[in-house]
């Protein structure tokens, strides 16, 4: 059997980062994720991390385990306080956030 990854890009209100996300997952690209848009695909199951990418910035990683036949869902996004979004310029992996969505897991 195998899971599930889902890592869909979603902001409320105004994002500047609008780009399609690349989403690597151990360290590999696996495919990307348009604005408003969900990518879904099988996984192995056990221990992964998963970050996001578009052109030189990036989110933090996040590591992650996944049981036969659940599904791991993410959501991310280019929306940030200012501080941290002016910090993102310097800091490229600020620039974008990954957060567990627990509510659309399965």
């Amino acid at each position: 059997m195998s899971a599930t990854l889902s890592v869909a890009h979603k902001a409320m209100g105004a994002e500047v980062r609008r780009a399609a996300y690349d989403i690597e997952l151990d360290g590999e690209r696996v495919g990307s994720v348009a604005m408003n848009d969900t990518f879904v695909a099988p996984i192995e199951p056990g221990r992964h991390t998963l970050r996001l990418r578009s052109g030189r910035n990036s989110s933090r990683a996040k590591t992650f385990d996944a049981a036969d036949g659940e599904t791991v869902a993410y959501r991310g996004t280019g929306k940030s306080v200012l501080p941290v979004f002016l910090l993102s310029f310097l800091i490229p992996r600020l620039a974008l956030t990954l957060h567990r969505d627990k509510t659309a897991a399965g």
